[in-house]
């Protein structure tokens, strides 16, 4: 059975059972079910199954771990952690993610105003907003305002005159003072392709001589009181934990400094996000090197040590480790619409009587391909369809002899791989790269996948049943979009196998691991395909509830989302089926009847043809 590395990336959440990806937890109801039943209410297309459970596992083992840690350290700092609402904004998600986090007073931080009022209305009361970003002076207000509302907020300032924008504000809100924290630029930077939030030219931070000039504004107009936190980010995704040590180093010793400057208040340092997710699916290839015990064991340890040489008190420790949180809690599932070798059947070669001697060569080599010859024999029908392609290429040949022979040699691949599929050939690995199926996917990898467009990142994938079958084909992946981009391509290095299946007979599902953070945020509405559909799946000891259906938004509602004027679409449509002279006077009623209907659906493909009966 091929488990799709799901050992590697799963972490226990999810498992096979009976050749079907199951949710590992309670009921363990299989994912292809909640698929099949959803489907059943007419809901098609792509969909993001959320998992609530999954999110407060999260948050549950980040709290408890760095718990455990502290009783083994004797540390006497406490912590705590917030959501940056960046990574996932979508009410199907924070609203799930306040009331899991409710227990361990798990807050929220936001890098926007419209964030910042997201977090002022959903944060559970007395856990902790922090502000991280540029801000104007509307956004220190807003601060004021959550200070004034009894919110627990700092405000982290990334420049000076952010500063001074709150000093400003203090005589207009009675005292109300948000607690304040100053974001450090480190000399440390992190590695990898979000490398760059960190380091010496990094876009966020104060520098030394900006810290102290910070200490000496806060000083002169008596705000130290209100100087509670540091802050510092080395970057989204931090695969090594070397880089995340020499930062705390860096940041614990300037935590110690600030304190000897009479910074007295000064009580957190907030290590910013970075707590890595594991996406491979190969067991020999971790991108990860280390646990989450080792990631809290680590930051403890350093910042003890540090505080003991510097003798001033353990800090607090905030994280923002958002993508841990959310990663895992959302799968995305789209069914394969085509193969793109389907027709390539006996069916439907037109060999004639007499064929040219390569293609009956092609012919010979498929009907008698066995065991013993498959691999010799698949070699030399990829030799062929080269010279046929080229004297068709010199008008040798004509087109029904060159479309017997991407038949044949399509015919001898699928034969090849089914008698050599109990067999390792090392040869045949090396040239799937050339046999390789295109599976169309009613999805758009923009839309839902931007960072594998835009990064190169690779999501776990993999189908949702027939697992205890052999998967003999080697998949690249398109979508829908007419973008060239939209494909992801067969990768020798991290190759994905999928089975030879019959559509005309019987769906098949891929499901999308790993995507609940940033994909849903960050995805673009290309050639106007809108989120998927969602829905979140409650599980329980005795089975599954399916809740908060959110259709995908219709395409008038995308066109709106871009400023298209509704109703003037709606009018010149209408106007130019009732000026047709091709609409008979007795249709155009139902044609703009129809038009309205395309209107109010959604972009995805449907898999249902529209009956013949339907001007009638």
């Amino acid at each position: 059975m091929n488990r799709y590395g799901i050992d590697v990336w799963g972490g226990k959440r999810f498992d096979i059972r009976n050749g079907e990806v199951v949710v590992n937890h309670k009921s363990k109801p299989s994912i292809i079910d909640i698929v099949s039943r959803v489907r059943e209410d007419g809901l098609s297309g792509p969909l993001l199954i959320r998992f609530p459970h999954l999110i407060e596992s999260q948050i549950s083992l980040m709290y408890d771990t760095f718990t455990e840690v502290q009783n083994e350290f004797k540390y006497k700092g406490g912590f705590n952690a917030v959501f940056p609402l960046k990574v996932n904004q979508y009410p199907g998600f924070v609203k799930n993610l306040v009331e899991k986090g409710k227990k361990y007073n798990y807050g929220l931080e936001a890098g926007s105003k419209a964030e910042l009022l997201l977090a002022m209305t959903y944060n559970n009361a007395n856990a902790p907003i922090t502000v991280n970003g540029f801000k104007d002076n509307e956004m220190i207000v807003l601060g004021f305002l959550a200070a004034k509302m009894g919110q627990n907020i700092t405000l982290t300032i990334e420049g000076i005159n952010e500063l001074e924008s709150i000093v400003e504000n203090i005589k207009n809100f009675d005292g109300v003072v948000p607690n304040i924290g100053l974001r450090i630029r480190l000399h440390s930077s992190g590695i990898g392709i979000w490398a760059k939030s960190g380091g010496i030219n990094s876009k966020f931070g104060l520098t030394s001589l900006e810290l102290i000039t910070a200490i000496d504004i806060l000083k002169k107009h008596n705000l130290l009181e209100y100087f509670t936190m540091i802050h510092f980010h080395i970057g989204s995704q931090i695969e090594d934990i070397a880089p995340l040590k020499k930062a705390l180093r860096e940041a614990g010793n300037i935590f110690a400094e600030l304190k000897k400057m009479g910074a007295n208040a000064l009580r957190a340092i907030n290590l910013g996000g970075g707590l890595a997710v594991e996406y491979s699916q190969n067991e020999n290839r971790y991108h990860r090197n280390y646990s989450l015990k080792e990631y809290a064991s680590d930051v403890i340890y350093l910042l003890q040590d540090i505080s003991k040489r510097k003798d001033v008190k353990e800090p607090d420790i905030f994280i923002e480790s958002g993508r841990y949180v959310a990663a895992s809690h959302a799968v995305l599932v789209t069914p394969v619409l085509e193969l793109f070798s389907k027709d390539y059947s006996e069916k439907a070669l037109r060999l004639d009587k007499k064929n040219p001697p390569l293609v009956k060569e092609l012919y010979d080599l498929y009907k008698d391909m066995n065991g013993k010859n498959a691999l010799e024999f698949l070699h030399d029908g990829i030799d062929h369809m080269e010279s046929l392609l080229t004297l068709f290429d010199l008008g040798y040949i004509d087109i029904e002899d060159r479309s017997n022979t991407e038949i044949l040699v399509n015919l001898i691949i699928k034969k090849a791989l089914y008698l050599l599929k109990d067999k390792n050939h090392n040869e045949l690995l090396s040239i799937q790269d050339r046999v390789q199926e295109r599976y169309l996917l009613n999805f758009s990898i923009f839309q839902s996948l931007p960072d594998n467009w835009g990064l190169g990142q690779n999501f776990p994938v993999m189908p949702l049943d027939r697992l205890d079958e052999k998967n003999q084909r080697s998949a690249s992946l398109w979508d829908i979009t007419c973008d060239s981009d939209g494909e992801i391509s067969f990768d020798i290095k991290n190759p994905l196998f999928l089975h030879d299946v019959n559509l005309d007979e019987e769906d098949y599902f891929l499901g999308f691991f790993l995507v609940g953070a940033y994909q849903e945020t960050m995805g673009m509405e290309h050639n106007l395909f809108a989120h998927p559909t969602e829905l979140s799946v409650e599980i329980s000891d005795e089975g599954y509830e399916i809740k908060n259906i959110i259709k995908s938004k219709s395409i008038i509602e995308i066109l709106k989302n871009i400023e298209y004027n509704e109703g003037e679409i709606r009018s010149i449509l209408y106007d130019k089926v009732k000026k047709s002279k091709l609409v008979a006077e007795d249709k155009k009623s139902r044609v703009c009847e129809m038009i309205n209907t395309f209107l109010n659906d959604n972009s995805y493909l449907k898999t249902d043809i529209i009956q013949p009966n339907f001007f009638d």
